[in-house]
């Protein structure tokens, strides 16, 4: 496999903080890539500082042999570089449609015209149908987004960011939120996209069961530097990584405990 997107010695100060600590990561193009760490490792600001939505201190970002470090964010998404966010990220009071016929027309030629003549705009509709059925919203076309489940809310936003088809999907903490139960039904879902499609997936995610069953690597951070990097079952055997990172997480479990009783 080729390499579609890496960072070359990546890093970000915030004052005297180091927030990202010369990371160099290789992401294989086709992969489904996850970061993970405990809190604070870095992960989301290293999320930002690939996507353009936040400048490097130092370092390179290269996508597909281009430097792309200092793209704005519109600039790599036009790119192919699609990305989420923790937070739901989408119009509240339009329609599962709208949301997504907004998505794909936003990188058209006349993205400019974004509220008018959009009937005429067969090939935006046309699309906006195709992504619909892809992240399996067609029954809820017209509903209000508002109004969806929050499993059904982390759906539109997958097909808000896969309305340009993208090349690489840059998913943020995709399950934060959700019960239980829905988990397997959306990483499946990423999982068929990402195979239909020949996409490169990187996922920064914090359920363990989800990123071991689904990643082909995985990458460690902890206090903004890369720890460890291998497949599930290197990373599952590394002592480095049982103490920074497993043990980080024992820690939070065992102070929750204790606030608890």
């Amino acid at each position: 496999m080729s390499v579609i997107l890496e960072t070359q010695n990546l890093r970000r100060e915030f004052g005297a903080l180091v927030a990202v600590d010369d990371v160099s990561v290789a992401i294989e193009e086709g992969s489904l890539h996850s970061i993970i760490g405990p809190n604070g490792a870095g992960k989301t600001t290293f999320f930002n500082l690939v996507s353009g939505t936040l400048k490097q201190t130092a370092g390179k970002v290269f996508y597909k042999g281009e430097d792309i470090t200092d793209l704005a964010v519109h600039r790599t998404i036009h790119k192919g570089i699609g990305r989420s966010f923790q937070i739901t990220n989408i119009f509240s009071n339009l329609t599962v449609f709208e949301n997504v016929r907004l998505a794909c027309q936003a990188l058209g030629t006349d993205s400019y015209r974004l509220f008018r003549s959009h009937v005429k705009s067969t090939e935006y509709l046309d699309r906006t149908h195709e992504v619909l059925a892809e992240v399996g919203l067609t029954d809820r076309a017209f509903t209000l987004a508002r109004t969806l489940p929050h499993g059904d809310q982390r759906k539109l936003e997958l097909g808000m960011i896969l309305a340009p088809d993208p090349d690489v999907l840059m998913l943020d903490e995709p399950t934060a939120g959700m019960a239980a139960e829905q988990v397997p039904q959306l990483m499946s879902l990423v999982q068929s996209i990402q195979e239909a499609g020949s996409k490169t997936v990187v996922l920064v995610e914090h359920n363990m069961n989800v990123v071991m069953s689904v990643s082909d690597r995985i990458t460690v951070m902890h206090q903004g530097a890369l720890l460890a990097e291998g497949t599930p079952a290197e990373i599952s055997a590394d002592e480095t990584v049982q103490t920074a990172y497993l043990g980080a997480l024992y820690d939070e479990a065992a102070g929750d405990e204790g606030e608890a009783s």
